[in-house]
């Protein structure tokens, strides 16, 4: 009896290791759900508010870097809602105004924000253009910069377009009025008029246009301004250029991410402008950085205080 008992009693106790193991088991699973769930979640002001050099996205709609390449991987095609609209994290390019490869040429153009150039010790030429922050002459900053916009670029490009068809963009834009969502031209974009961005009292509203998804496409303007109505924010807004981006006497916002080269001729301009290849601003009325703008300003609402903007900003601008 007693060797029986002995056996009931070790058939309890597997049964029991058994039902603890299944218990545990479950536990696992169900935390697994729970990540899976919320990784796929997107979060305001989740990219950080790093400062100095190290920059960091600091654009109100934030992104799960689930990929590795600046995008959420949990975008959905066809939406074309602004609240599950993917952006591209620019990581320390966000702490630039303006950023180009091979160079960067300043004419007659107030600059407020850091400027620099992405190739070793690639050239930032000003002539009577004043900036207003930190010029990095392809140093370890701005090359670390170029390098994150690249990446960021690459990430941005992939973006799905969506499946709804009024988001394919044809025309000029004159007198368009377009809520948050992805936006596309297969090939190149030339716009002038005015062109209206309504966030629908949303403050993470998004806004990404695509130019040249077919493989080729420029971003122009002409007399072109970008209103933002409802609580807009102008840094929240990105351009796509498969090719180079050339806006002339137009009132521009928004984040350029370029294929080749930006050029500006006057105007006033209010984001970053990133480009492979060189940069060149004249006789601009303003350019102003994401960095500088104050919230409930009209600009983007950055909190970024690098370069030490608040003292002596002279310092490193070179009138030549």
């Amino acid at each position: 009896m007693k060797n029986i008992f002995s056996k009931n009693l070790s058939g309890k106790n597997l049964f029991q290791r058994g039902m603890d193991m299944k218990n545990s088991v479950l536990l696992i699973l169900a935390f697994v759900f729970f990540l899976l769930m919320t990784s796929c979640s997107v979060s305001p002001n989740a990219g950080g508010d790093s400062g100095g050099d190290t920059g960091g996205e600091n654009s109100s709609l934030a992104l799960n870097n689930i990929d590795g390449n600046g995008l959420q991987a949990c975008y959905k095609p066809g939406t074309g809602n602004g609240g599950t609209s993917s952006a591209s994290s620019l990581g320390t390019a966000s702490s630039f105004v303006i950023l180009g490869g091979p160079a960067v040429t300043l004419t007659r153009s107030p600059v407020t924000g850091n400027v620099g150039t992405g190739f070793p010790g690639a050239p930032v030429t000003q002539t009577l253009s004043p900036v207003t922050g930190t010029v990095h002459e392809g140093d370890v900053i701005s090359i670390a910069a170029y390098n994150d916009f690249l990446l960021a670029y690459t990430a941005l490009g992939a973006t799905p377009n969506p499946t709804d068809p009024t988001h394919l963009l044809t025309g000029t834009l004159a007198g368009v009025t377009l809520l948050p969502g992805v936006y596309y031209f297969d090939a190149a974009a030339a716009l002038t008029g005015v062109l209206t961005l309504d966030a629908n009292g949303n403050p993470n509203a998004t806004w990404i246009f695509k130019i040249g998804t077919s493989g080729t496409g420029a971003l122009t303007g002409t007399d072109f301004s970008v209103v933002m109505t409802n609580g807009g924010i102008p840094c929240n807004v990105y351009w796509w250029a498969a090719e180079a981006a050339t806006m002339t006497s137009s009132n521009f916002v928004g984040n350029i991410l370029a294929g080749a080269a930006i050029t500006f001729t006057g105007g006033n301009f209010t984001g970053r402008a990133l480009a492979k290849a060189a940069v060149t601003l004249t006789d601009m009325t303003s350019f102003i950085g994401c960095s500088t703008v104050t919230p409930g300003g009209g600009g983007c609402g950055d909190k970024d205080k690098d370069h030490k903007k608040h003292k002596d900003h002279n310092k490193n601008n070179k009138h030549r």
